[in-house]
């Protein structure tokens, strides 16, 4: 019988990862193609943007993206982004670490359901995305297209609880 052990998955921040692996993960086509807000070519000054931008989420929100470890390498990177009033939910895995999603996902949201700052998640992902069918095991509803800035997404909703959670915190009755 063989025995099937489960990835050690880690998130860290992106700064510990270094702009070549961003850079060499961000500008491989197959990632790309599933990225339809990225243009143009990927490059070092990119990957630097890239994680300033992320940064200052982190400084903004208190929350932001991570990179991925996977056994101690870097898997991509994802989490969650203040759009609005809702938390996004993102993930960019490498082309290796493609099957890692759902694992991953599952992780994150086991996060966001201890933050009483997530009552639900949001995911928008390209209609290029055609394997959807793990956001429905999650539970996840779809909710339509939407445009966001100027691309047109599949948008998904799940809740995560993380409402109830801060009012019983409080002392307040959740809703039933």
């Amino acid at each position: 019988m063989t025995h099937r052990t489960e990835p050690e998955i880690a998130f860290v921040r992106l700064t510990e990862i270094s702009l070549d692996e961003i850079t060499a993960h961000m500008g491989d086509p197959r990632v790309i193609e599933h990225m339809p807000l990225a243009t143009g070519t990927w490059d070092e000054q990119s990957s630097v943007a890239f994680v300033a931008g992320k940064e200052a989420c982190w400084q903004r929100d208190g929350l932001g993206h991570w990179a991925i470890l996977c056994n101690g390498a870097y898997a991509g990177w994802g989490g969650f982004q203040l759009e609005g009033e809702e938390w996004d939910f993102g993930l960019v895995l490498r082309p290796g670490r493609f099957g890692l999603g759902i694992a991953i996902t599952r992780k994150a949201l086991a996060f966001a359901r201890a933050d009483p700052r997530i009552p639900f998640v949001t995911f928008l992902l390209p209609p290029s995305r055609r394997h959807l069918r793990g956001l429905a095991r999650l539970g996840a509803t779809f909710l339509g297209e939407v445009d966001h800035e100027g691309s047109t997404f599949l948008k998904f909703r799940l809740e995560t609880g993380g409402a109830a959670q801060a009012q019983a915190g409080m002392g307040i009755a959740a809703p039933v």
